[in-house]
């Protein structure tokens, strides 16, 4: 999952990148408004965390903005501001949720977490195609009842393919919502994750669930 931090306040901001970072997100940075817009337009994020008080533009603009172009991306408004007319301002702007400063960093995951689950009836917190779940709260993935163990950035990938079950998903997308600006890795740092999957997931197995579409991805669903 890719967030956005747009803080102008650096030893916060470098806070909280970090300890998302500490989390498996991925996750770039800014300190005003104006650059936050330039990231969105750049790349797509599962949710982005605005501080209203920025240089240049603010957050509530910058916001006001993402909604009048269509930008459906959750956002999380940091605000050090407790009147319920801040609030009330930020929430009719269209944010999903705010967080009063100072807060406690394990607050700050929790929302966060409720802004990554996709909108339906009941939240999901277990996916499931063929006899693989993924169980995304607790980060704990079994084939076959057998327990399979990931590091960060496989589990990252498997929730994102799961998540988008049956949908062929582009290397240049995958990489989207894995890595961020910063990443100087190889071109085929997809494929080599794609590798280590199948390893864990897909070997030993007679029913594959990872699958290449030859020139467009690969698209995780059961093989029937």
């Amino acid at each position: 999952m890719r967030i956005l931090i747009a803080e102008d306040e650096r030893d916060l901001n470098r806070m909280i990148t970090d300890r998302l970072k500490q989390e498996h997100y991925s996750v770039d940075s800014c300190f005003d408004g104006q650059e936050a817009l330039e990231f969105l337009e750049c790349a797509e994020y599962d949710a982005a965390v605005l501080d209203i008080m920025m240089p240049v533009m603010d957050g509530l603009r910058v916001l006001r903005r993402m909604r009048e172009r269509n930008d459906p991306t959750p956002v999380l408004l940091l605000t050090a501001k407790d009147s319920i007319e801040d609030r009330v301002q930020g929430l009719d702007a269209g944010a999903n949720d705010y967080l009063i400063k100072p807060f406690a960093f394990e607050e700050l995951l929790a929302r966060i977490r409720v802004l990554l689950r996709k909108p339906a009836d009941t939240p999901k917190s277990c996916y499931s195609v063929g006899d693989l779940e993924v169980h995304i709260d607790t980060r704990r993935v079994f084939r076959g009842g057998r327990e399979i163990l990931l590091s960060g950035k496989e589990f990252a990938l498997l929730r994102y393919m799961v998540q988008n079950a049956g949908i062929v998903l582009s290397r240049d997308r995958l990489e989207q919502h894995l890595w961020n600006f910063d990443y100087a890795g190889g071109s085929n740092v997809i494929d080599v994750y794609i590798r280590y999957l199948r390893r864990k997931i897909d070997d030993g197995h007679t029913k594959k669930l990872i699958h290449t579409v030859r020139g467009a991805g690969y698209v995780l669903k059961e093989d029937v």
